[in-house]
């Protein structure tokens, strides 16, 4: 089996939970993208995928390994950039969607750095926290956050995305501290209502999610920023990604809490093009430049402390 290959396809297929979808998104046979993986396997002496009826997931190694994995993707995408680069000028606009927190907190502060370098090049950055149709709406590259659905999408990975519980040191003298997930339910907590993982009425925790418990509380919104907001003034208990949390944590404003189960672990922080068409060169040099930016541990939660 061809290495590189058996490489995509490992990636693609954790990337999509879906030995089929892997296939299908890389134009092979189901049968072919499970030879590539299970020769990965055999090569390595590892299992690298549980496999059931219902789902598949990765193993330990199989995190492990897909951390590396992608890191060489990477550099050979970043390498083919930069020799694309040196041939076909980064001009035009260049157009992006991004949820809106993320968008105006971590990407709008990157964007002069990468426009001084590319001076014949407008950006048009769009923000809204609904899922997009690139083609439709005429989106050159979209960022998105957690599992990537959309078969029809190349998606990169930027950085992971950890989640914390927690609230504010006001809250927690007048309510307690919650030490368990059982001891969620006598607390006021406030629901994200855009979550594909995360619902307003419970909350999932353990590494995929599994751990499922009903939780309560007097605010829902469609944005995390409130959320946070609300939580700091000392309404209640959020359940929010780090880059949302970690200022407001560091400066002592929330306290993290550490309960009887880990927070789920979503899969990151991903850039997507559409996949039936090589991306221009100003979208791969976006993209590269945001992977060298933000690296394998991202800035929101550099000395975060845990």
């Amino acid at each position: 089996m061809d290495r590189f290959t058996s490489l995509q396809v490992f990636s693609r297929v954790a990337g999509l939970g879906s030995l089929a979808a892997a296939a299908r998104a890389l134009g092979m046979s189901q049968t072919m993208a499970t030879k590539h993986v299970s020769a990965l396997e055999d090569r390595i002496g590892v299992k690298l995928l549980h496999r059931t009826t219902r789902k598949l997931t990765l193993t330990e190694a199989g995190r492990r390994y897909l951390d590396s994995v992608e890191r060489i993707l990477g550099d050979l995408e970043e390498a083919e950039a930069v020799a694309a680069a040196e041939r076909v000028e980064v001009s035009g606009t260049l157009r992006i969607n991004a949820p809106v927190s993320f968008g105006a907190r971590e990407l709008a502060p990157l964007l002069g750095a990468f426009c001084s370098d590319h001076p014949n090049l407008v950006i048009d950055l769009g923000l809204n926290d609904r899922v997009v149709d690139l083609v439709e709406e005429g989106w050159d590259m979209a960022i998105r956050i957690g599992r990537i659905q959309d078969r029809s999408l190349i998606a990169r990975k930027l950085a992971p995305c950890r989640l914390l519980v927690a609230a504010s040191p006001d809250y927690l003298r007048l309510h307690g501290t919650p030490r368990t997930l059982e001891d969620l339910g006598s607390h006021v907590c406030l629901g994200y209502t855009l979550s594909s993982a995360l619902w307003p009425d419970r909350w999932g925790f353990g590494r995929d999610g599994d751990v499922v418990v009903p939780v309560r509380g007097n605010l829902r919104a469609n944005n995390g920023d409130a959320l946070l907001a609300a939580a700091v003034a000392g309404q209640g208990i959020v359940y929010e990604p780090t880059f949302l949390l970690a200022d407001a944590i560091r400066d002592g404003r929330l306290t993290a809490l550490t309960l009887d189960h880990p927070p789920v672990e979503f899969p990151g922080v991903f850039a997507v093009y559409v996949a039936n068409r090589r991306p221009p060169a100003k979208v791969r040099a976006f993209i590269d430049f945001l992977v060298r930016r933000i690296g394998t541990t991202p800035p929101w939660d550099r000395d975060l402390g845990m």
